[in-house]
C-alpha cells in the first residue's frame, strides 16, 4: 500500500491507524514493524504517533545511543510492551541478537518497532511489516507499507 502524506499531522494519523490495526491482529506472537528511510524522512515522527496510539504517555525519541527503549502498554488486552529499537548504529544483524533479540521476538506480548530496519533486515521475521518513508518535498512524504515477502 502506498500513501502520500502532505504534512506531519497526516503522517502521524497514518501511524496511529497502523498501530490500531497491528493491535487488532495479534496472532499469538510478537509483531515487528520496521521503519526505513533516510535521515529526516519521518521515522521518529511516525514512531511517536505509533507509540501514542498504543497508550504510551512518555516522550518518545529515537533510542539512537541506547539502541532500545521499552515502554509498558496500558489498557491493551494482548500486547503489554512496545520495544522501540534504533538500528542506525548496528553494522551487523548479529549485534541485535547480542542485545537479546531472541527473547524479545519470542514474547507474544511485544510489539517491536525498529527504526533503520534495513540494517537488521536479515534477521527479521518473514511476516514483519516494512514501512518505507521517503521525503518528497517540504513536509510531503511517500509512505510504502508492505510485508517482507511482498515484491
Amino acid at each position: 500500500m502506498k500513501r502520500i502524506t502532505n504534512n506531519a499531522k497526516e503522517t502521524q494519523a497514518l501511524a496511529r491507524d497502523i498501530a490500531k490495526d497491528v493491535v487488532k491482529k495479534s496472532g499469538g506472537k510478537a509483531k515487528v514493524i520496521g521503519l526505513v528511510g533516510e535521515l529526516g524522512a519521518g521515522k521518529t515522527t511516525f514512531s511517536q504517533a505509533f507509540a501514542s496510539a498504543l497508550g504510551v504517555e512518555e516522550k518518545v525519541s529515537s533510542p539512537t545511543f541506547v539502541i532500545e527503549k521499552i515502554y509498558k502498554l496500558k489498557d491493551q488486552a494482548v500486547f503489554t510492551h512496545l520495544i522501540h529499537i534504533d538500528a542506525y548504529r548496528l553494522n551487523d544483524p548479529k549485534e541485535l541478537i547480542n542485545l537479546g533479540w531472541k527473547e524479545i521476538i519470542e514474547n507474544p506480548h511485544n510489539i517491536i518497532l525498529i527504526e533503520w530496519a534495513d540494517n537488521v533486515e536479515k534477521i527479521l521475521p518473514e511476516d514483519y511489516i516494512k514501512i518505507n518513508l521517503e521525503h518528497l518535498s517540504g513536509d510531503k512524504r511517500e509512505i510504502l507499507i508492505k510485508m517482507k515477502d511482498e515484491k
